[in-house]
């Protein structure tokens, strides 16, 4: 369960690089040390955003599967 110092963002069904995109606009929008949840969808995405956001200096915290259908990764913005 996340905390009220943190948000999600449900990313199922965006492709790449649109996943990043909205996930980098949302956190741009959290204070630092908040966190975001991003739910990703297997391939590209959660391929791609945890790398882009590390590159970008966030902190990635956990990338978890679910039931081989989607990814919830959390992430806290530095």
């Amino acid at each position: 369960m996340m905390s009220s110092n943190s948000q999600s963002l449900d990313l199922r069904g965006v492709p790449c690089p649109l996943s990043f995109v909205k996930a980098k606009l949302r956190l741009e929008r959290l204070q630092s040390g908040q966190l975001l949840e991003l739910w990703l969808d297997q391939g590209e995405p959660v391929e791609q955003v945890p790398n882009s956001l590390k590159i970008d200096g966030h902190k990635i915290l956990s990338l978890t599967e679910h039931d081989q259908k989607f990814f919830t990764l959390v992430v806290e913005k530095v």
